[in-house]
């Protein structure tokens, strides 16, 4: 049991990623599920994704191009506020302090109270080895998100910059091995995902999502059940509150009976 539960209905949602597709794939019907129910959504990739192609006649110029407008028509699809795209070269992020630094200024300036992430303790299963940049990128957005968005003094350039420090308050984690959150979602969420995820037909071409988008939310359902969470569908995560030490929670306070002062 989680000392501290997810809150439903969070008011302003950052979901950062490696490639354009990747937020789609990892986080695609929950943020359907927040944005219906009123949340702002934002978007950040790291890299264009220039590297994924086999085309000999495409270029790395052209390719950006095609999916940086990809990723904007996918975010649309669910409804985001903002896509912002950092520029580094895909296959080669590494989690550096430039780019912890570049996280955390898109996080100062959008605010979020959610961050969505990828689990950057995850590397390989029995069917899958997990992209370097991945892993990066999840480092460090963590690293972003505590100290140097929410502390003053561990980043006074951001500041000089105009941009105050922010807490985030929760941080969800896909793909994580050990989920500690499991978050009933519907068939329209998951209707949602599919359509954002075909906007990105230079990856995916004519394959529809769909399926394995229901397969997979529904062998998470299961477990969810088992937890007692009633749902056809859902999503799970690693979720982390970030507590706020510079608001201390009220001490319960016990009154004690008034000395006796006699007659006067």
């Amino acid at each position: 049991m989680l000392d501290k539960q997810p809150n439903p209905r969070p008011k302003s949602v950052l979901i950062v990623a490696a490639h354009p597709d990747d937020c789609e794939f990892m986080g695609g019907a929950i943020l359907s599920h927040w944005q219906s129910l009123g949340a702002s959504i934002h978007f950040l990739l790291v890299t264009d994704g220039v590297s994924g192609s086999r085309d000999p006649h495409q270029t790395p110029r052209q390719l950006a191009e095609i999916r940086r407008e990809e990723q904007r028509a996918a975010a649309r699809v669910l409804g985001s506020e903002s896509v912002s795209f950092l520029g580094y070269p895909d296959g080669r992020v590494e989690a550096s302090l430039e780019l912890r630094w570049d996280i955390a200024r898109v996080i100062r300036r959008v605010r979020p109270d959610v961050i969505i992430s990828t689990d950057p303790v995850f590397r390989y299963n029995q069917e899958y080895i997990n992209h370097p940049d991945h892993r990066a990128v999840a480092d460090a957005t963590l690293a972003a998100i505590m100290p140097t968005a929410n502390t003053l003094l561990a980043a006074l350039d951001l500041h000089d910059e105009g941009l105050e420090p922010h807490d985030v308050s929760e941080v969800y984690l896909s793909g994580a091995a050990n989920p500690t959150v499991w978050i009933p979602i519907t068939e329209h969420d998951l209707e949602r995902q599919a359509e954002a995820l075909r906007a990105h037909k230079s990856q995916l071409g004519d394959w529809d999502p769909l399926p394995r988008m229901k397969e997979g939310a529904a062998k998470v359902a299961e477990e969810a059940r088992s937890r007692g969470i009633e749902c056809e569908y859902a999503n799970c995560f690693y979720f982390i509150y970030m507590r706020r030490y510079d608001i201390e929670e009220p001490e319960e306070v016990t009154a004690e009976p008034a000395a006796d002062q006699g007659s006067a």
